[in-house]
């Protein structure tokens, strides 16, 4: 895992520019430095290194090939690197070092880009190949890692975050207003989904795409090396032999994912996903072997799982290290934190991420496994039960669609929208603004932006309701939600130098869920049926039928009568907040007062123009008080 930067020019590059665009990630990479740059200085590669596989000095970066015609920066891990290493060594390749830096190199040399469908990890790396005169960038298939790009007439710049980027002097910071209204109204939309970034100035590479730039005349292209594809064969299993089936696929996945020089542990919410990985991992080690788990509690509150982590700690008989994040913590560090994630966040669920991973750091665990990404492709959400009945009503099954209904509403009340919800839904928007605003009432975030920043929002809208369940899983894995979720995993791990791995981002196991029958799913009113039935022998009996789920959600409406609420006030009685032409001012200091006599609700709404305007002191404002870097040195 590491930090990654580059710059290609018409012309000689100025190293230092890349020199200052690494002392921007070195909290990706405290353990090394490299740079290496073509002889006519018009490629320069950087990389900044955490050192995992091969701790040694053989697995530095840039890394060259035996020939010197091949160069790569790599951010990542293979997980599958030593088999591919071994089939290599089948026909004749010789490694000199135990890094899957080293097989990654040589699965390009040995199989171009079409080689890239066979690497099982998490990665953004950039390969130099001088033979045909061509930068390659690509991203894992989730898009785990962070690959954002520049370009202009004379120039081409990679990095790993949005900072190291934006510090030279020919990559705008403006930024796009619209795009962050979007992001700050529906968090799963706007700012991970395309292309595009929230500054005008930079790109992204989305999961699973390559991009090949011509170094001559730094012209580029993007392409798709991989498009998510049922497994058939997954398609004719039984019930039994499925669940069987994919509880193989984890089992490998999660083994593949401990492979480390340095120590690996995991985060344990006590919910189905992290808590199957930590008892699976407990399988493949040692009684005797320490493996340390981290969880984040919030004690006295509804939103405290403690008590089922606790199960799975006692089952596992794993070290636990917990940590309580507050609000006084969150304030005192909101500067530091809101750098390092370098785009607003949807809640301060993400804060109690980042202690998280400090409490590991401050264990000496490098690596960690997550459970991020089961609720996307397994259907983890209750809100997913409605695709879910839509979907056997298309393929002509309403006669199961009517049998489950009541008994998704009995074990989820909140999963199927009532009839008051349908008609509000059907009410023109400028109405219930209007109304909002005359009555003081309502919690729609909309009613707090300006009237034109609205009215175009709206005109932009994109909907949430998909048809099918398929459809709906397969657009909150690549493309609204789990984007998001991997971007503010990434940036909260970075930031205190961890690695953290997700063993359900395998695309074998997105593979085989997208091939299964809606119903194993999600059938019998049970969430993430598939994963229940495959864990069974494996987890402790009341973490395998808990039926409700409880995100990862610090008491935010209690945060907010305290240091949250001091923040709150200064940032909106501000002069920065009243110019800025987002905000409808006297909308959000009414919220305040709502807020202060009981409506604790509110809370939810008031977080975002909060965490927004954070934004723009402590990481917008300081990239553009900065110092910015010349891509060129101009010589007489």
């Amino acid at each position: 895992m590491c930090g990654i930067a580059g710059i290609i020019g018409n012309r000689a590059v100025n190293v230092f520019a890349v020199k200052a665009m690494l002392e921007k990630l070195v909290h990706r990479g405290p353990d090394g430095e490299g740079l290496w740059s073509s002889l006519n200085r018009r490629v320069v590669l950087g990389h900044r290194r955490l050192a995992v596989i091969d701790p040694t000095p053989a697995g530095s970066q840039p890394m060259i090939s035996d020939d010197g015609k091949t160069v790569i920066t790599f951010n990542g891990e293979i997980y599958n690197f030593i088999e591919l290493a071994e089939r290599l060594k089948s026909e004749g390749y010789i490694f000199k070092s135990r890094t899957d830096t080293e097989v990654l190199l040589a699965v390009y040399r040995k199989w171009g880009i079409p080689g890239f469908s066979e690497l099982n990890g998490m990665f953004a790396f950039a390969i130099y190949d001088e033979m045909c005169s061509t930068l390659i960038c690509a991203r894992d298939r989730f898009g785990e890692k962070p690959l954002l790009f520049s370009h202009g007439d004379h120039f081409f710049s990679f990095a790993s975050e949005y900072k190291a980027l934006l510090c030279l002097d020919s990559v705008s910071s403006e930024v796009d207003v619209m795009r962050l209204a979007s992001f700050m109204n529906q968090p799963r939309w706007g700012l991970d989904n395309t292309q595009e970034s929230i500054f005008g100035g930079v790109k992204q590479l989305l999961a699973g795409e390559v991009l090949q730039l011509n170094i001559n005349s730094l012209e580029w292209s993007i392409s798709r090396y991989w498009n998510l594809t049922p497994d058939l064969n997954a398609q004719k299993l039984t019930d039994l032999a499925a669940a069987e089936a994919f509880g193989e696929l984890l089992a490998d996945s999660v083994a593949i994912r401990m492979r480390s020089d340095v120590e690996v542990g995991s985060c344990l919410s006590g919910g189905l996903d992290s808590s199957s990985i930590v008892c699976l991992n407990r399988r493949h080690l040692s009684q005797d072997s320490p493996y340390h788990v981290f969880t984040g509690r919030f004690e006295n509150d509804g939103g405290d799982d403690w008590l089922y982590a606790r199960q799975v700690i006692d089952f596992t008989q794993v070290v636990s290290h917990e940590t309580t994040p507050t609000p006084d913590g969150l304030a005192s560090e909101l500067p530091l934190f809101v750098w390092h994630n370098e785009l607003p966040v949807g809640s301060s669920s993400q804060y109690a991420q980042w202690c998280v991973f400090r409490l590991a750091k401050n264990h000496g665990v490098t690596v960690l496994l997550d459970g991020q990404g089961a609720d996307e492709i397994l259907g983890g959400y209750e809100q997913y039960f409605q695709s879910y009945l839509r979907s056997l009503v298309q393929r002509g099954d309403a006669i199961r669609a009517l049998a489950e209904e009541p008994k998704i509403r009995k074990r989820y009340p909140m999963a199927l929208e009532d009839t008051a919800t349908i008609w509000k839904k059907r009410l023109p928007f400028g109405l219930r603004r209007s109304l909002a605003h005359a009555l003081n009432k309502g919690s729609d975030f909309r009613f707090g932006l300006s009237g034109d920043v609205v009215k175009i929002m709206n005109s932009r809208s994109l909907t949430d309701e998909k048809n099918t369940l398929m459809e709906a899983l397969w657009e909150d894995s690549f493309n609204a939600h789990l984007p998001t979720l991997l971007r503010y995993g990434d940036r909260n791990a970075m930031a205190h130098s961890r690695e953290v791995r997700l063993p359900f981002c395998d695309h074998r196991l997105a593979e085989f869920a997208f091939a299964q029958p809606v119903e194993r799913l999600m059938g019998d009113a049970e969430t993430k049926r598939l994963l229940r039935r495959s864990m069974i022998r494996t987890l402790p009996e009341g973490i395998a039928s808990r039926w409700n789920k409880q995100g990862f959600l610090p008491p935010q409406e209690s945060w907010f009568s305290g240091a949250l609420g001091i923040i709150a006030e200064d940032i909106i009685e501000s002069e920065a907040f009243r110019s800025r032409g987002i905000w409808d001012p006297s909308w959000w200091k009414y919220v305040l007062t709502r807020l202060k006599r009981g409506e604790e609700h509110l809370a939810w709404a008031l977080w975002k123009p909060v965490i927004a305007e954070s934004w723009y002191r402590h990481f917008v404002d300081e990239i553009n008080a900065a110092t910015r870097h010349p891509i060129f040195v101009e010589t007489c």
